[in-house]
């Protein structure tokens, strides 16, 4: 199987604009954290990112705000600065049969465990499975342009993740983030060029 190994900056512009238009559940209440865990334990890979509010000032820091998961047809975005980093979200990233794929992974992490201590398993870094792949371009917009045949847009990336209410724009952003991830991976194992 030949991969891509390489793209540019002017091929992903000519490329369709693509998101994620499966069902996205908001979930702001610890009810509806303990039943999306649930759910989710029911799938054996996940699509894993996180968004937290931009600083502009030298010194300032914020914590993650949003945890996002997803799978094919939906995508679950786990507001931490209103449930925290709950018990039964922890306990998720410690199940080490669950496959958790992101981008850049080390960041993500470290940013949690600073929230609160857990040991993460089975997490898949896509920028470090493209390096072992012979892969030049890494990060989520390149792997989904070469990958996927879509660009994904990058508009939201530095918005207010802590407002009272997301925008569309960002709700739409957020679970796409972590649904090319899953399809990443998804085809890569279709491909034959990872192991599952």
């Amino acid at each position: 199987m030949i991969l891509p190994t390489k793209i540019t900056k002017e091929e992903i512009n000519e490329l369709p604009l693509g998101e994620f238009d499966g069902k996205i559940v908001i979930v702001n209440k610890m009810s509806q954290l303990r039943e999306a865990i649930e759910e989710l334990k029911d799938h054996p890979i996940v699509g894993f990112d996180t968004e937290t509010k931009p600083t502009f000032k030298k010194g300032q820091f914020h914590h993650v705000a949003l945890v996002q998961l997803a799978i094919e047809h939906k995508a679950f975005l786990f507001r931490l600065n209103h449930v925290g980093f709950d018990d039964a979200l922890r306990a998720y990233f410690e199940i080490p049969d669950i496959y958790k794929i992101g981008v850049g992974l080390r960041d993500d992490l470290r940013a949690l465990k600073m929230l609160s201590e857990f040991e993460p398993a089975n997490f898949i870094d896509l920028n470090t499975e493209a390096k072992n792949l012979g892969i030049l371009n890494e990060g989520a917009r390149n792997l989904t342009a070469m990958f996927l045949g879509f660009r994904i847009s990058k508009a939201a990336q530095t918005s207010n993740w802590e407002n009272p209410e997301l925008t569309e724009k960002q709700i739409r952003y957020a679970a796409t983030d972590a649904w090319v991830c899953y399809r990443i991976y998804q085809d890569w194992l279709q491909r034959g060029v990872i192991g599952y």
